[in-house]
């Protein structure tokens, strides 16, 4: 066939740079796919302000800093941000490592137990994961242990400018309740303002309403 009647797709190939940014949009989606739970597998980020940030990411993972997505129960905060890290796994990146988890199974793994050294293993896990979503961000009873947890772990993804997504009930501030500042603390939330985009989720509870 001469080459002119070829199609692009199949001229691709093994050294062609189309078909390498798939094959690694394939092998990132299998694992967002493996560190997303059944239910959010078919999430799709459609909020602009969560679309944005994580084409941010893909432009410059250092960059884009933390997407906190905040509001009531059951406005479809999880599904965006896993639809975020869904998208950017689409991309192809070069690298993909997500954990995600919420905040009572992190708290729960990261507690001291007879396993000499496995919190502090978790801790470092968690703190150096290129990709990290932190479900129900600021519903731990609040601690000392607590809050100097979240400050190790917070801390060193933004020294390390690690993109991060967080989801929570509470308000980024609020001068007329509780917000997360009260939660995390005053050295935490200096941190946080200056590293999160964040994007208020708002409506009716979508589990209720049997959507979600």
């Amino acid at each position: 066939m001469p080459d002119a009647e070829m199609s692009s797709d199949a001229s691709e190939g093994p050294g062609d740079a189309h078909w390498h940014r798939r094959a690694r949009a394939e092998a990132a989606l299998k694992r967002w796919e493996t560190a997303t739970p059944p239910r959010f597998r078919r999430a799709v980020a459609t909020v602009p302000a969560v679309t944005a940030w994580a084409d941010d990411v893909i432009e410059d993972p250092s960059t884009a800093g933390a997407l906190l997505l905040t509001g009531p129960t059951g406005t479809g905060k999880t599904h965006q941000a896993y639809g975020a890290l869904k998208r950017i796994a689409a991309s192809g990146p070069s690298t993909y490592e997500l954990i995600g988890t919420n905040s009572a199974d992190m708290y729960g793994s990261l507690r001291p137990s007879e396993v000499v050294g496995s919190s502090e293993r978790q801790l470092h896990r968690l703190s150096r994961a290129r990709l990290l979503l932190v479900d129900d961000f600021g519903t731990a009873k609040t601690s000392e242990w607590v809050e100097e947890i979240t400050y190790r772990m917070i801390n060193y993804r933004y020294n390390h400018c690690l993109p991060t997504v967080l989801t929570s009930n509470l308000p980024a501030r609020d001068d007329n309740g509780p917000d997360l500042t009260d939660f995390v603390g005053d050295r935490i939330a200096s941190r946080l303002a200056q590293m999160v985009t964040v994007v208020p989720m708002v409506g009716e509870d979508l589990r209720r309403a049997g959507v979600a």
